[in-house]
């Protein structure tokens, strides 16, 4: 390999020669390549003076994919049941919006009449449960009472014991 001109400065010449050559390579318009890509297509084939015209193959260049567009179909479609959706909420707000007492009456009686209903068979369970025990104690009755109290107390603390019997 020629490694001479790394080790050893250009001469003048050799250095001017190399700048020319620099700055002409600069100042070169050269264009790359460019691809003309047709934008339109105009079919100038005769057409018969008269009937049928023979079928042309068109390409099939879709912007959109299948897939795509099946979202988008899908999309208007959760769209127009939300819209369902949101005119009933409207509609049972606006109903709302006018409440009156008889109005409110009426929306809470089934509740009520539900809530009275389960009361009434929790009861019913209740009683039928729970065990019908009469206690009849004959004889004397003797009650004995005794109290004893110890108190101790030492300084700061105190113990009061108190024993009920």
């Amino acid at each position: 390999m020629d490694f001479d001109h790394i080790t050893r400065p250009l001469t003048d010449d050799e250095a001017r020669a190399e700048a020319e050559r620099i700055i002409a390579r600069s100042f070169q318009t050269e264009l790359p390549p460019v691809r003309h890509m047709p934008t339109s297509f105009r079919d100038d084939t005769k057409l018969p003076a008269y009937g049928d015209t023979p079928p042309v193959h068109q390409d099939d260049k879709r912007i959109v994919p299948a897939w795509a567009a099946g979202i988008a179909v899908a999309s208007i479609g959760v769209g127009a049941g939300i819209t369902g959706i949101g005119c009933g909420a409207w509609l049972v707000l606006q109903g709302l919006a006018s409440v009156t007492l008889y109005g409110v009456l009426m929306v809470t009686l089934p509740f009520a009449g539900v809530a009275m209903v389960a009361t009434a068979i929790g009861g019913a369970i209740n009683r039928a449960r729970s065990a019908v025990t009469k206690n009849v104690f004959e004889g004397p009755v003797t009650q004995n009472t005794q109290i004893n109290n110890t108190s101790n107390q030492r300084g700061m603390f105190s113990r009061t014991r108190n024993d009920v019997r």
